[in-house]
Order: structure tokens, then sequence, then C-alpha cells
């Protein structure tokens, strides 16, 4: 320990230093590079996951969105062709037979698929907008932004009440700046509807700000539809196998609407699951490759290190010579060899980290709160970046003792005579 805190050994390594400038300038940046991308990269991939992680918040990841279309195929006496029709019955059956299943939400729209949109009236103001029939557990699978208010609730399904949830955009345009829509009415198709809540659009939900929720049993009484729903959110346990969720349940459906079992445009879905699988695999590929190529990137640059360090050591042979001919230990050469290596690897470990975070700040600034690339906070934990320095520090040592080694190898009067 007091070996390095010796004036004398650093001025000797600033000497050496300063007499290949350029040499140690190509080192220190070899290193750094390797830092820098490594931190970079690490903090890039952050943000991408840290993206993901705020876009897909409110929704439920292992999910399908399941709706009926018409058969491809005929079956039992039916012909080709034939329009298909979801059902509550559906719902309950789906439910009871497939136990990876967590909840299933039915749900129902006007104004969406090519239908007239609901006809929405508040004094003079008339207007048209989507119009959902929900029920609460929508807000466990795409979870509502309540501004003020609340959202549809059990007792309001059960006695079929006629209140409603309107988005911001609907708020903007019906009322005026200093009024409050919460107990207020709107005319909806006919009938009025007291306003419970109001909602902002979350960024990535298919309603937007410009749509209303009413209870489905409302919905479904006001409009006459019965039993059919519009279509069906599944949402599955986290640690199911969402592809096998969604064949059981197209397997059930087919069974219960007497249609083929091979026929596969009966129904139509979207794996959400799925999908977010392939994301998070891709996010992983991405962190994968950031250390393999960080870590790759930092051994070639302490390696370069031991080389320059290598060529230094044949340069200093006649000095190195002197200093043992007049007392110096071969720990005292060995140690000075190390320590330059370990201070060169210090510095461009820490340079390459201010760099990269310099770097990861703008990356922010540019990327975060877009409507763009999904990308947020991109940062890398303390420990990482410590750890990498200490990494650094070590490899550095331990490069540092092959020219160090070679160092004290070569006899006195030999390092004399080299010219």
């Amino acid at each position: 320990m007091k070996f390095i805190f010796d004036s004398d050994v650093w001025q000797e390594i600033f000497g050496s230093i300063k007499k290949s400038k350029l040499r140690t300038a190509i080192t220190i940046i070899g290193v750094l590079w390797g830092i820098f991308l490594f931190i970079t990269l690490l903090g890039a991939a952050r943000g991408m996951e840290n993206g993901f992680d705020k876009e897909f918040k409110n929704l439920a990841t292992n999910s399908i969105f399941l709706w009926a279309q018409s058969t491809s195929m005929p079956n039992k006496g039916f012909q080709r062709g034939r329009q298909l029709r979801l059902k509550r019955q559906d719902v309950e059956a789906i439910n009871k037979q497939v136990p990876e299943i967590a909840f299933v939400v039915p749900r129902d729209v006007q104004g969406v698929f090519g239908g007239p949109p609901a006809k929405v009236k508040r004094k003079t103001n008339s207007k048209t907008y989507k119009l959902f029939g929900d029920y609460p557990t929508l807000d466990n699978v795409n979870k509502v932004k309540i501004l003020a208010g609340r959202f549809i609730n059990v007792n309001d399904i059960d006695n079929e009440k006629k209140i409603c949830i309107i988005g911001e955009k609907v708020v903007d345009e019906l009322f005026e700046i200093d009024e409050k829509p919460v107990g207020d009415y709107l005319e909806i198709n006919g009938s009025f509807f007291q306003i419970v809540g109001t909602y902002k659009d979350n960024g990535n939900s298919f309603e937007g700000d410009d749509s209303i929720y009413i209870p489905f049993s409302t919905f479904r009484k006001i409009n006459n539809t019965g039993d059919n729903i519009g279509w069906m959110v599944i949402a599955a346990h986290k640690e199911a196998d969402i592809l096998k969720v969604e064949k059981d349940v197209k397997t059930i459906l087919r069974r219960r609407h007497n249609v083929h079992q091979e026929d596969e445009r009966a129904f139509g879905s979207f794996n959400f699951g799925e999908m977010f699988a392939k994301i998070t695999g891709f996010v992983k590929g991405i962190k994968f490759l950031t250390w393999f190529v960080g870590i790759s990137t930092l051994i070639a640059g302490v390696i370069a290190i031991g080389s320059i360090l290598l060529i230094t050591v044949k340069e200093r042979t006649n000095e190195i010579g002197i200093r043992r001919a007049l007392g110096a230990t071969p720990s005292n050469i060995k140690g000075q060899i190390v320590l330059e290596s370990v201070f060169l690897t210090l510095v461009a470990g820490i340079l390459g980290i201010i760099f990269g975070g310099l770097v990861l700040i703008i990356i922010n600034s540019t990327l975060a709160g877009g409507d763009g690339f999904p990308f947020v906070n991109p940062t890398v934990n303390i420990p990482i970046a410590i750890g990498a320095v200490f990494a650094l520090v070590t490899f550095g040592s331990l490069i540092g003792m092959i020219p160090a080694q070679r160092a004290v190898s070569i006899r006195p009067i030999e390092a004399l005579r080299d010219e």
C-alpha cells in the first residue's frame, strides 16, 4: 500500500506516459470505448424495457382478443359462409372448461366494425361517439384511467342502470371549461344517462378519448341484443401457455357453434400474450447481446493495454537495467508496471462511464415522452457501473502482470547492454 503512495513511483509512471503520449491516448481510447459501449448499450436496453413496461402496464399482457366471423367449411348440414355470433353462454363455458383462464370479459360496441356510432345530445350540442357496453372486470384487462368520478360497478350491471363514463374528448366537445360533467346527464340514442365518471386514454387503448362506457346489461337492453356479445377478452394466468389457451378456447367454441374443428376462419383472434412474449424475448436478446459485446470490447481494450505495456517495457529495457543496478528490487519494477496498467484502465473506465451517461441523457431527452418508439429512463444500475470499473481494474492488474514479469526477467547486465 505504501508503494502506491510513493511520489517517485508516480513520477516515473507519468514520465513514461509523457514519453509516448500518442500510444497512451490510443490505449485509453480503446478501453474507454469498451466501457462506453457497454454502458450505452445496457442503458439503452433498460430504456427499451422500461418503455415497453410503461406501454403495457395498463393491459393484461397474457390475454387474447377473440370475435366471431363466418365459417369457411361446411359441417353437420350447415353450409360454409354461415355468420356466427358469440353468446354470453360461451363466456360461462370457457370459464368453466379452461382452468388456465383468470377471467373472460364480454364486450359490446356501437360505432365500430362498420356500424353507426351512437347519437349523443346535451342541450343544443349533438355529436356521435363510439358506445361500449362493458363489465367492471374490463378494468382488470385494460385499466381505465379515471379523471373524475368512478367506473362501472356490479350494482350498475345488476340493476341495468343508465349511467355512463365519458372520454376526455367528449367532455371537451359537450361541456364548457368551467362545467363539471360528473352528475350531469347526456341523451344517448334517445335515452338519458347520468355521467358518473370521466376518463383519459392511457395511450394504448382500443377506445380512445372519444368513447362512452355504459353497463353491459344496459347496452344489451337498449339495443335488444339478447345473449349476443360483440367480442371477448380472455386473460390467462401469468404462467399459462397462452397459445394453448387460445387453441382450447377455439376448440370449445367450434364445438358449441357446430363449426368444423379444422375451420380456422370461423373465429378471429389477436393473441396479445404471444406478441408480448416476442417483445420481451427481443428485449432479453438485446440485453444478452449488450453484455456479450460490452464485455468482449472491455477485454479487447484491456488486452490492448497489456500489448502497449509490453512494447513500453521493450523500449525501457536500458532504463530498467540501470534501476536494477542501482538497487531497485524486482517487486518495485513489477509494481510500477502493474500500477501503470491499473491507472490507465481506471482513467479510461471512469471517462467511459461519464461519456456513456451523457449519451444516455441525450437519448432520453430526445426519445422519452414521445409518441414513437417506447423508451423511458435509460439507466444503468450503480452496482453494475461500479462492478464494470472493478472488473476493468482487475483485468488491468492481471494483464499488467505480463509486461511486469517480462521486465523483471531481464538480467541487469543484459539490460545495460541493450541499445
